[in-house]
Order: C-alpha cells, then sequence, then structure tokens
C-alpha cells in the first residue's frame, strides 16, 4: 500500500525539525490541489517562512524562523545532504544559538561559499569559504565557531565591546579556547593600533574592555598554545630517507 501524500511529507518533514520546503514537496510528487488541501481546510501545514512549513503536532523547534531561513537557502536540498557552502548560521545569529553576548540578531546571517543574493529582507548572506575546524554542528545547524563568530563581527564593524562580550561569554563556557580566538583575531591586530598579527595582544585589548577577573588566565593560555605552536614550528623535520643506500 503506497503512502499517503501526509506521510511522504512527514517522512520528509520529521527529520528536519518538522519543517518541509515547498520544492521538496514537489520532488516528493505531491500535486498542487493535494498540497493546497493540506496548507488549507485540512491544516496539515502551516507556513512558518517563504516557502517554508511545519507540520501539525509537530514539536516547536528552537529558533524556529532560523531554521526556515536556512531550509530557504538550498529550498530543494534535504537538511541532511547539505555541504556548509549550502550556508552555515554565522555572524550574530551564530552568537545568538550559543547564547553569547548581546547583539540582537535582528535579520538571519548566513555564511555562503559562493557570491549569491537573498531576495528576503530577514536574510543576510557573507561570502566565505569556511574551513573544516570553523564550524560546529549545533542542534541540527551548522554553525560557525565562537573564535569565527569573533573575527566575522569585526570584519562587519560590530562594536568591540559587544564582540568582547561575545569571547568572553565563550570563553566562560568553554565553547572554544583563548588560543584560537588568539589566531582567529590576528588579522584585525593592525586595525587596532597593533603590531600586524598580534592576536595575542588583541585579545588581551578586548578583554580588558570587560574587565573580567579571569582575563590574566585566558591570556596566559592563549600565549602558552602560541609558545606550543613556535615549537612545532621550529622542531627539526624528519630527513627524507628516499635515494638512501640500502
Amino acid at each position: 500500500m503506497s503512502e499517503t501524500p501526509r506521510a511522504r511529507v512527514a517522512s520528509v518533514a520529521e527529520e528536519q525539525w518538522g519543517l518541509i520546503t515547498r520544492r521538496q514537496a514537489r520532488e516528493l510528487g505531491i500535486p498542487e490541489t493535494t498540497w493546497e488541501r493540506l496548507i488549507g481546510s485540512a491544516r496539515e501545514l502551516r507556513r512558518v517562512g517563504y516557502g517554508v512549513y511545519q507540520l501539525a503536532g509537530a514539536p516547536e523547534p528552537d529558533h524556529l524562523g532560523l531554521r526556515a531561513a536556512w531550509l530557504q537557502l538550498a529550498p530543494g536540498i534535504p537538511a541532511w545532504e547539505r555541504e556548509p557552502g549550502d550556508g552555515v548560521v554565522s555572524h550574530r545569529s551564530a552568537a545568538e544559538m550559543y547564547g553569547l553576548g548581546h547583539l540582537a540578531a535582528d535579520v538571519h546571517d548566513f555564511t555562503v561559499s559562493g557570491r549569491r543574493q537573498s531576495r528576503h529582507r530577514d536574510i543576510r548572506l557573507h561570502t566565505r569559504r569556511l574551513a573544516d575546524d570553523e564550524w560546529i554542528r549545533l542542534r541540527g545547524l551548522p554553525v560557525t565557531r565562537p573564535s569565527r563568530i569573533a573575527s566575522d563581527l569585526l570584519y562587519a564593524h560590530e562594536d568591540p565591546e559587544s564582540v568582547a562580550h561575545v569571547i568572553a561569554d565563550s570563553l566562560r563556557s568553554v565553547y572554544d579556547y583563548p588560543g584560537t580566538f588568539a589566531d582567529a583575531l590576528a588579522s584585525h591586530a593592525h586595525r587596532f593600533r597593533l603590531r600586524r598579527h598580534d592576536g595575542l595582544g588583541l585579545l588581551r585589548w578586548l578583554l580588558d574592555l570587560v574587565g573580567d577577573g579571569d582575563t590574566d588566565f585566558w591570556v596566559n593560555q592563549a600565549r602558552a598554545h602560541h609558545e606550543r605552536a613556535a615549537d612545532i614550528e621550529r622542531a627539526p623535520r624528519p630527513r627524507s630517507r628516499e635515494g638512501a643506500a640500502p
């Protein structure tokens, strides 16, 4: 016995926080008249974003609007098949997902790998190819790490003290590491009249803005991270045995 249209919709929605896009429904072979019935008199689906619908009776996920906006970025691709280049939650939206700082996420920020635009006023796209260690899966969504968030916010010319609160909140919760922040901040040091690539100095300067009592501890951890990296760089590399006599 073949599945009902409602069951076919549910099979996708249940893997996407109870959400499905109109494009995905078309690819399931749901006829237009059936779709109109599901969102109309049958009340099986309700619209929660442009082209995104929530299955009736599904639990309400956290950050519903953000999840719906993320699905809009590649409406024909199921959530479980997406690549980071299709869109990673970033900037203010990423900070809000972690609960860092106090910057209002009044639009949904995403980083994509190629230049593109969105027609929706509540979506803001940033172009950058993210390294594998610059993002994680957080409650099912791809989200930039806090060190990447801090750097992105500085590139976006956010208030430095607001960025400092994001950093301090992250370090307190151990969502990222002092050394990783120092590395991510290095490219911004010159703009703040520090030596070029002095990420450690910028980390100290930002943390001093919020006056956290653990600043010295975190800066010392970051310094130790840099010293270990320098030791590894200076260590002699094994000589190749290629061409050696047997």
